[in-house]
């Protein structure tokens, strides 16, 4: 089969969209098939003095350059797969070419639509969003990373009854070999990152997004630290730089010897972290799906996240789960599981490890392939407007 992956255009610097489609070129290819990966090129955005100019200029090379570059890479492909629903926008380029959509959250489309007070749009943001739900309207095939995502889709989306729609869940693998790292080889790599290997820490891994909830997070920390729960606990924060409201945070809280900030950390070295921490805190207002869960859990690093969907649905019983927007009662969450001891650790430990089997590349690859094989029968055997809608869910195996 000829797979055409439809990539995120690189300014935009949205790394995990990079890994996703990343996995599908390499899982696709080692299935025996042929796979491009098309994203706009950088012309306008060249022009640009400063990241507003970026985006801005971004536009030019993604909505009005990029069309034409589309239209000619048509030709080769069987199928497309738009990798990430923010470029839903290409999809009344298609014609009739089968094609796949993947949609991570509908976060940005709830806010834009009022739905979630604590990010408010912007005109323009508004006029882009509803542009993307016009795309995922258009959409015959999509698939949704969480029955979390999937559930609002459906709902957004108004696939009841569509004509010609598929509504699937497929789980997202993993998008790194993370497993548990030895102590010996895990301590270099944390002096190296400078830290000291038998300090105790926490970590969160994660950008400077709304719903990402780092102040959340540190709220949380400044209780616990004031408590003294673990003596010398640290926070490691991996992701994005800090804002000016955190490092203030940060200074007004005397954290500055107990909070860590790391950028651009290699995945060994987030292996090792991984591996060593006392527990991976997560306390997100919302996700469409949650990397870090099982990235935390393949390397045997017990979870505390939000009992919130779908982090839930992704660390199912083998995670503890807080109220993110009550940080003295997550705090004692928190504090609980770090006295309990090494036997809850343990055993939520070995638990992250079976849940985190539910995630693999390759079953994730499988659910794809079948769903392209639908894709392409659908558009040859039968005319678009004969096709019933089906909803349906992957089984993961």
């Amino acid at each position: 089969m000829r797979i055409l992956l439809l990539a995120n255009y690189l300014p935009d610097a949205q790394e995990s969209m990079r890994r996703f489609a990343g996995m599908l070129e390499t899982g696709l290819a080692k299935a025996g098939h042929e796979v491009r990966q098309l994203r706009p090129s950088i012309r306008a955005g060249n022009l640009a003095r400063n990241e507003s100019g970026v985006k801005w200029f971004g536009y030019i090379d993604k909505l009005v350059l990029f069309p034409k570059v589309l239209r000619e890479a048509l030709e080769w492909a069987e199928i497309v797969h738009i990798c990430d629903h923010s470029n839903s926008v290409y999809i009344k380029y298609l014609g009739e070419r089968p094609h796949v959509v993947t949609c991570h959250d509908l976060l940005a489309i709830r806010s834009a639509q009022g739905e979630i007070s604590l990010n408010e749009t912007r005109w323009s943001g508004r006029r882009l969003q509803s542009m993307i739900l016009d795309g995922l309207r258009r959409a015959r095939q999509i698939a949704c990373v969480s029955d979390a995502t999937r559930e609002d889709v459906v709902r957004m989306v108004n696939c009841r009854g569509a004509e010609g729609k598929e509504v699937t869940r497929i789980y997202n693998g993993l998008n790194y070999p993370y497993s548990p790292m030895d102590r010996n080889e895990a301590g270099p790599r944390l002096q190296g990152l400078g830290l000291a290997p038998d300090r105790p820490f926490l970590l969160h891994v994660g950008g400077n997004q709304w719903y990402k909830n780092r102040m959340g997070l540190l709220r949380i920390f400044a209780q616990l630290h004031a408590c003294a729960v673990v003596d010398n606990l640290a926070l490691v924060m991996v992701g994005k730089p800090w804002t000016e409201e955190m490092r203030r945070f940060i200074h007004s809280n005397a954290l500055e010897t107990a909070v860590v900030e790391l950028r651009d950390v290699a995945e060994e070295d987030l292996r090792a972290l991984y591996s060593s921490a006392e527990l991976m805190l997560f306390p997100s207002l919302a996700e469409g799906f949650g990397w870090p869960i099982v990235e935390a859990q393949a390397c045997g690093c017990p979870v505390v996240a939000s009992n919130l969907a779908p982090l839930t649905e992704v660390g199912g019983d083998a995670a503890i789960y807080i109220d993110p927007s009550h940080p003295e009662s997550a705090a004692l969450g928190v504090g609980g599981a770090l006295k309990a001891g090494p036997a809850l650790r343990l055993g939520l430990r070995e638990a992250g490890l079976r849940n985190v089997a539910r995630f693999s590349t390759e079953t994730m690859i499988d659910a794809y392939l079948g769903l392209y094989e639908r894709a392409v029968g659908t558009w040859v055997c039968e005319p678009p407007q004969r096709v019933g809608y089906r909803s349906s869910t992957v089984a993961v195996r």
